[in-house]
């Protein structure tokens, strides 16, 4: 049996039937990782030793009797998610020297669930990128193009789903860094609604922003790893206390009269028409699952990009400033008073993406300029989500491209700032309103995956995962592996 094409409900089915135990599993996985890994460059860290020792005790759990839907299970965490004894880098410089002393709570949470810790995923710099190539690592690459990126910040999670060394893994979407890399890898990407998943210790970006959701082959898995991750948590203040709704048990709901729009203003200049083409050819699917498609209008989208640069950079300012070269992390050598610690420390410990965006956050919360820029893109914030209500009150979700593109190649876009953030152009508003969101894949463009969103009102997740899950069971793009990783 060839374990490493198995998806999360396809294992946790195999070891509940004895065909596999948890260690063979996990022994399996990680010496895939070992030889594969090389092209890639998906993980920071591997914990080897640690999922040896937790697949061990999840086969004696589950001989105790004692097993849940995902004991034994691998999995990996992005890198930006504390854990317990093991580094915590956000991929740089910064933390590369700094071991966590405690877990996350949605690694708490997997570890109550049984699930077996491969490692940390590679990721953008503290999250900060659209293709995983500001990473003090080094750039991800893409398992269907090697010289293309994975997307971003969670392109080593998704280009390990992708290139089946681990059948799942978590990431975090502070304006598409879930559902942007799992369109260009070809996979399902979760972003839930603001509040679903704790953020308590997930290593803040832009914390109005900033979600944690998982990256999976189908709607499917993705619906088994949210019924783990989500949930209230006392510790985290903009967590929601509301019940968890089991996903998988409604993902056989029919879609017949389902309203889905199509906002007019994602289908306009700068999609590329291979990607258009296939999102086209997915509502018909929709349409023949007995959905009902209409047009619809979200005249603010074209407002979502510079309202995020100004909004994610301001927290990003704000909480990046804890990082000074005095309590934990990087610290430069022989400074010659204070303000020489904090300058060469900030200096030398961050890369250049992070220092543009401190640097524009300091600017726009700045005496003089705050309300001119951020109260005004607080202002505009308010109206894209008011765009969606209004959309809301005729459809149940909304759909349309997750990227305007295919990944692009490694390297085009890193000399043009602005080129790169357009890459996330659709999934913004949806991090700005605190929608739920998810990406699932819906065809190809040349030999490169292309990406469909469906965006739903708040916690909706179930419905979108529903519809997400019809839509797989019609089509097989999300069954399609990249060549060399069969």
């Amino acid at each position: 049996m060839s374990l490493h094409r198995l998806g999360v409900r396809q294992l946790a089915d195999a070891l509940a039937r004895g065909e596999c135990s948890s260690v063979e599993l996990t022994q399996a996985l990680l010496a895939r990782i070992r030889r594969l890994d090389g092209d890639f460059n998906s993980f920071i860290t591997v914990t080897e030793e640690q999922a040896l020792d937790q697949a061990a005790e999840a086969d004696r759990r589950r001989a105790a009797g004692e097993a849940g839907p995902l004991t034994g299970v691998p999995i990996a965490h992005k890198d930006i998610f504390c854990t317990d004894g093991v580094r915590t880098s956000c991929a740089s410089r910064m933390l590369d020297n700094f071991i966590a002393p405690y877990d996350a709570t949605v690694v708490q949470r997997f570890k109550a669930a049984g699930a077996v810790m491969l490692g940390k995923t590679n990721m953008d710099e503290f999250a900060m990128g659209s293709s995983n190539e500001t990473s003090y690592y080094g750039p991800v690459r893409n398992p269907w193009d090697r010289e293309r990126v994975p997307g971003g910040s969670s392109g080593g999670s998704a280009a390990a789903v992708a290139a089946r060394l681990v059948p799942a893994a978590t990431g975090t979407d502070t304006g598409g860094s879930i559902r942007q890399p799992a369109a260009l890898c070809g996979l399902t990407g979760v972003k839930p609604t603001y509040g679903r998943v704790s953020r308590y210790g997930m290593i803040a970006f832009a914390s109005s922003l900033d979600q944690g959701g998982p990256l999976c082959r189908s709607a499917e898995d993705a619906a088994l790893i949210l019924e783990v991750m989500a949930g209230f948590d006392p510790r985290d203040s903009t967590s929601v206390d509301r019940p968890v709704p089991r996903y998988s048990a409604t993902l056989g709901d029919s879609l017949e009269g389902l309203e889905i729009g199509l906002p007019q203003e994602y289908f306009g200049d700068g999609l590329e028409p291979a990607v258009a083409a296939a999102v086209e050819q997915a509502v018909r699917v929709f349409e023949r699952l007995g959905a009902r498609v209409r047009q619809i209008r979200l005249p603010n989208t074209a407002l979502a990009v510079p309202t995020y640069y100004v909004v994610a950079p301001a927290e990003c300012s704000s909480n990046l400033s804890r990082y000074d070269g005095v309590r934990f992390g990087y610290r430069c050598r022989d400074p010659e008073d204070l303000m020489d610690l904090y300058k060469r420390t900030r200096g030398e410990g961050f890369g250049a993406e992070v220092k543009r965006r401190i640097m524009v956050g300091t600017y726009v919360l700045s005496a003089g300029y705050y309300d001119a820029y951020y109260l005004k893109a607080q202002k505009l914030r308010r109206l894209i989500s008011a765009d969606f209500q209004a959309a809301f009150a005729e459809v149940d979700v909304i759909l349309g491209p997750t990227s305007p593109t295919p990944a692009f190649p490694l390297g085009a876009r890193l000399e043009d700032p602005i080129q790169m953030y357009l890459s996330d152009i659709y999934t913004i508003a949806a991090n700005l309103a605190g929608l739920p969101a998810l990406s699932i894949p819906c065809g190809f463009a040349g030999h490169l995956p292309v990406g469909l969103q469906l965006i739903g009102d708040y916690f909706s997740e179930g419905r979108l995962l529903n519809a997400a899950h019809r839509y797989q069971q019609e089509t097989d793009w999300h069954e399609r592996i990249p060549p060399g990783c069969e």
